[in-house]
């Protein structure tokens, strides 16, 4: 996987001020946690995305080991505190969105811009899970998203200031997952996870010790 042509393509104004984690099955809760942690240092994050973006970012790691095929992720994140804004991609070379989603009869016959439409559906999944991790990223990035880009193939789905639209793009082998998101804004997790699990006491117990839990309130 071409790390540096990435970083060039999504970070271009931060080249030099990145945080690059590797990932596989072995590990994938120490990057979450390593990932999660250092942005809950940040204190003008707010709380209530970061509760959110926690259980988003997980499903996000997990659909690579899934569904991609492949046993390694890349994550690249930059936290702009000036610009109140998190960038955070999540990467795999493996078989991407369309053939994940054929390998369930309901979807065998998608082309690769109907299976990048289809992905962030509810409960859409080559039936390996719920289908609801991409699905609940789509949420918080409705309600505190400035971009939010599914490359797989040679298309990419792009959701930015409320509208959805599928593009050409050069070709990526694999898929490519990439967010940017307001940190200033508060929102309710519970929203974004469609009040199926609570996120925000997920993220409390794993993040903040009990004297920060006592400042929320």
């Amino acid at each position: 996987m071409n790390v540096s042509t990435l970083i060039k393509k999504y970070f271009a104004s931060h080249i030099n001020d990145v945080a690059i984690d590797v990932f596989d099955e072995k590990n994938i809760y120490a990057v979450y946690q390593r990932v999660i942690e250092t942005l809950t240092q940040h204190i003008n994050i707010e709380t209530t995305l970061l509760q959110a973006l926690s259980y988003c970012f997980y499903e996000i790691l997990d659909n690579v080991l899934t569904h991609s095929g492949k046993e390694l992720g890349t994550v690249i994140t930059h936290y702009d505190s000036e610009g109140h804004t998190l960038s955070l991609l999540v990467a795999d070379d493996g078989q991407g969105i369309r053939n994940s989603l054929a390998e369930n009869v309901k979807y065998a016959n998608l082309s690769e811009p109907e299976a990048l439409e289809m992905c962030i559906r509810d409960s859409v999944t080559d039936g390996k899970g719920m289908g609801f991790g991409l699905y609940s990223t789509s949420l918080l990035v409705r309600d505190a998203g400035l971009r939010f880009d599914i490359r797989s193939g040679s298309h990419t789905l792009r959701l930015q200031e409320g509208q959805t639209s599928v593009i050409e793009s050069d070709n990526w082998q694999g898929t490519i997952v990439y967010l940017q998101l307001r940190t200033d804004k508060e929102i309710n997790p519970a929203d974004v996870v469609a009040n199926r699990t609570n996120a925000a006491e997920q993220y409390n117990e794993l993040f903040l010790n009990d004297n920060e839990l006592e400042e929320l309130w």
